[in-house]
């Protein structure tokens, strides 16, 4: 896509002294396991990028949507994990149930510069499946149009267009 598409898309402180005490104190309160693991190796510094994308895909795979959104979120303030980080973020809000907050990662990830045009393909569809469950027709129908644009193949977009516009004529008495 270009820019004329019209789809708009604490760090804690503590004294030395305390700090190897709360690491201490973590490791004995965390157990040995895979999540735990990931939890424990979490340090007070902002991780990078691709440690941060890791840790929210590990959260993800075990159903912890909205601690993994979190792991996505700082992800995505890295620019090689832009991208990647906004689209699963929206994908663990879809997942708990913010739907609102799925359209509005979507909608970010579509402005990153240097997206593929499958990428962009995938995430139109997220967004307008998205809009979807959120009853917002015209919105999803504008999403779902741009898609067929750049893939009219693509799974179901045809049937989701004629589906959608025949709801919306419906509704409104046309």
């Amino acid at each position: 896509m270009n820019e004329n598409n019209p789809i708009l898309l604490m760090k804690e402180s503590h004294p030395a002294s305390h700090r190897a005490q709360s690491e201490n104190d973590a490791r004995i309160l965390i157990p040995e396991t895979p999540l735990g693991a990931i939890v424990s190796s979490t340090s007070a510094e902002v991780p990078d990028g691709q440690e941060a994308y890791e840790q929210g895909s590990a959260l993800k795979n075990v159903g912890l949507f909205r601690q993994a959104a979190e792991h996505f979120q700082k992800a995505a303030q890295d620019p090689a994990y832009a991208l990647k980080g906004l689209a699963q973020m929206g994908l663990c809000l879809k997942q708990s149930g913010k739907q609102d907050e799925a359209v509005e990662a979507f909608r970010r990830a579509l402005q990153i510069p240097m997206t593929s045009v499958k990428e962009q393909v995938q995430i139109l569809y997220l967004l307008g499946r998205t809009l979807e469950s959120l009853g917002r027709i015209p919105e999803a129908l504008e999403a779902y149009r741009w898609l067929r644009r750049e893939a009219p193949q693509y799974r179901d977009v045809a049937t989701r267009i004629e589906s959608l516009s025949t709801r919306r004529l419906h509704s409104t008495g046309r």
